[in-house]
């Protein structure tokens, strides 16, 4: 994960400035300028006060060992960035749930990629036209 884009995209996505996020999360402007421009190392009590400022919850994960990947490699991410259609469908999501667009972006990698397990091939752009299809259907009134 990309913390500084992650605090970039999520404080966009709300309409925030850096300085209204720090004054809510008592962290000086350059502090959180500064880890969106991928520099500094911030606190683990820094960035869960960012997280609430930002309307989100910090999770932390500490794992043994890396996850086993897939014997064959993912093409999810090679189509999300091939369909136009694809870009603007996130943008809308991302909009209405009030989230960010890598957000959604790692959610279709990985309802993708659990596709590719069913189907007897690898997704096709075909494939994804109708995830996005059905995820406009189901949020859309």
């Amino acid at each position: 994960m990309d913390l500084s884009a992650e605090l970039r995209d999520r404080r966009k996505a709300a309409n925030r400035t850096i300085a209204s996020v720090a004054v809510d999360a008592g962290l000086s402007v350059p502090y959180i300028a500064n880890l969106e421009n991928g520099r500094g190392n911030p606190t683990v009590a820094a960035l869960d006060r960012l997280a609430t400022a930002l309307g989100a919850q910090l999770q932390l994960t500490i794992v043994d060992e890396a996850p086993v990947k897939s014997l064959l490699p993912s093409n999810a991410a090679d189509l999300l960035a091939e369909s136009p259609r694809a870009r603007g469908v996130i943008a809308e999501l991302a909009g209405a749930r009030g989230t960010t667009k890598r957000s959604i972006e790692r959610q279709l990698t990985t309802t993708l990629d659990a596709l590719g397990g069913l189907l007897p091939d690898e997704p096709t752009l075909a494939d994804l036209d109708r995830l996005l299809d059905l995820l406009l259907l189901s949020h859309r009134p």
